[in-house]
């Protein structure tokens, strides 16, 4: 009963949030401009109130044949949004949105979307660029980065507590003078959990920055990726396929923590347990990724299944979480061995991480008492790479943590080692691995993260990002 009155309640505020929108929604000259890099004509002002994918499908689902005629990376349409933290505080930053071509895990030509932030401080030519992958870990396109960052925007509100959080580690990266971008890495369809996809999107989310004139990137520049959690799939994908897909980027490093390795394992450690619920919002994500899978859920998902299909597709990570915890997930579908189904072993195989070594140094953490995705997996991704000649992989497990808690010990420290990439000091050679009773006890994290929380604090009253 209570779960009914809080999904109606969230309903009925979505709804009125979202009419509100529409209703409002005009646009206004354009953000703060760079005189030395005046904003080409193309380039759409901002909105005063941003509208959610759902209610912008001119943007973020441009015609299928404008798509197929595009190249992986390519711009297709680009304007000016207002940034902000949690949706109330204005940043003081130059950005963008941009619709570019990817292609989904089927190389089948897909629309995606990425945010372009541009410090306001002078950078040496070109200037680097971090890609923050965030953990949208949602099924509905209000949940996705490039609305949920936005200032004024309801989705912070609205459940996705991920992504403005999160959002303080890109803030860092703007801080150092480095360009970010975010993309959203689930695609047109919310594919939560989909990690091949993902990679190719946040890949030609790269593509798409560094050939945006006004970041001031530019082909070439020094670029690093930076996920966890359910960024940290994105990331890892993308590092994995960058020397087969977008072998021209010159990506120097990647950091990823709460590795998804194996979503297999991953769901087995969720079944009836507190994180079954948003386990089970990654499977539906999948199934809007792989067919088969879909199809398989079609015919073998039991009537409880089958309803919580429905009532899970609208939410975003927080209530993705909150609805329903402890389900047997497995249970729900009408086999003897659910994971052995042809269906689920071809999407557990694609989704699996370890079948490429990245040709990047890498940084991996994982939290020693994590919760949700398991250190076992972690581990065996770690000895998989390092198995292989020419490997680079500087891994830490934090003994002080669990899942949520391991991000904010272990994420500073992966930047400062992405920083140090990105300014062209050299990674250690080799593969570490080393247990820490804690990860705020990296050297130079503390102060990094001190001074990270009182600039992004300044920007609360107004202080330009980088200046």
């Amino acid at each position: 009963m209570k779960t009914r009155r809080l999904t109606g309640r969230l309903v009925r505020f979505g709804t009125v949030s979202i009419t509100t929108l529409v209703a409002a929604a005009f646009t206004v000259g354009p953000a703060h401009a760079d005189p030395a890099a005046p904003t080409p004509p193309s380039i759409a002002p901002a909105q005063v109130l941003p509208l959610p994918p759902e209610l912008d499908p001119g943007f973020y689902n441009p015609p299928a044949d404008v798509i197929a005629a595009a190249a992986p990376g390519e711009i297709i349409a680009a304007r000016q949004v207002n940034l902000g933290n949690f949706g109330l505080i204005p940043l003081n930053v130059d950005a963008w949105q941009v619709s570019y071509r990817s292609n989904n895990s089927r190389d089948e030509a897909i629309g995606a979307v990425a945010t372009l932030i541009k410090p306001r401080g002078t950078a040496p030519a070109p200037r680097k660029l971090l890609s923050v992958q965030i953990a949208e870990d949602s099924t509905q396109g209000y949940c996705s980065p490039s609305y949920a960052l936005q200032h004024l925007s309801a989705a912070p509100f609205l459940g996705q507590i991920v992504a403005p959080a999160e959002f303080l580690f890109a803030q860092a990266a703007l801080q150092k003078g480095f360009a970010v971008v975010i993309p959203d890495h689930e695609g047109p369809n919310s594919a939560y959990a989909a990690g091949p996809l993902a990679g190719r999107i946040t890949l030609d989310g790269i593509r798409a920055a560094t050939s945006f004139a006004p970041l001031g990137v530019g082909a070439g520049a020094p670029t690093a990726l930076y996920g966890y959690s359910g960024g940290s799939m994105p990331t890892m994908h993308a590092a994995e396929m960058r020397k087969t897909y977008a072998p021209e980027l010159n990506i120097v490093g990647a950091a990823s923590g709460g590795t998804g390795a194996d979503l297999g394992a991953a769901l087995l450690m969720a079944n009836n347990q507190a994180t079954a619920g948003l386990v089970l919002g990654a499977v539906l994500g999948l199934s809007r990724e792989y067919p088969d899978f879909s199809a398989l859920l079609d015919q073998k998902l039991n009537p409880l299944g089958q309803l919580l299909r429905t009532v899970k597709a609208p939410f975003c990570v927080q209530y993705q979480t909150a609805l329903l915890p402890f389900l047997n997930i497995t249970g729900m579908i009408n086999s003897p061995d659910p994971l052995a189904e042809p269906a689920v072993q071809a999407m557990l195989e694609d989704t699996r991480l370890g079948k490429s070594l990245p040709d990047m140094p890498l940084f991996v953490w994982h939290s020693r008492w994590d919760e949700i995705l398991p250190l076992p997996a972690a581990d065996k991704l770690v000895d998989t790479y390092c198995a292989q000649p020419g490997a680079q992989v500087t891994y830490t497990r934090d003994w002080a943590s669990e899942h949520v808690i391991g991000e904010v010990s272990g994420g500073p420290a992966a930047l400062l080692w992405l920083f140090d990439r990105l300014n062209g000091i050299g990674a250690q050679p080799g593969c570490s691995t080393t247990d820490m009773p804690s990860m705020l006890g990296t050297p130079g994290e503390l102060q990094s993260l001190g001074e990270t929380l009182g600039e992004t604090f300044a920007s609360f009253f107004g202080k330009p990002i980088g200046a």
